[in-house]
């Protein structure tokens, strides 16, 4: 058996809703499907978060 290191399949990128920390000082964030939240609080920092989209990734 061998594995191969050569290219792989690009993963397909699609516009995803996050909650994004609002402090200036944390990059926190997490997909809305993640969250268990309504509206959840930073699990890094505890600020507020708002929603956003970001380009992620596609999760199956």
């Amino acid at each position: 058996m061998s594995f191969s290191r050569g290219p792989k399949e690009p993963v397909p990128e699609v516009e995803t809703n996050v909650w994004a920390c609002t402090s200036d000082d944390c990059q926190g964030w997490m997909r809305e499907s993640f969250s268990f939240a309504k509206e959840p609080n930073c699990p890094l920092c505890n600020s507020e978060m708002e929603l956003e989209v970001r380009i992620l990734p596609e999760i199956k």
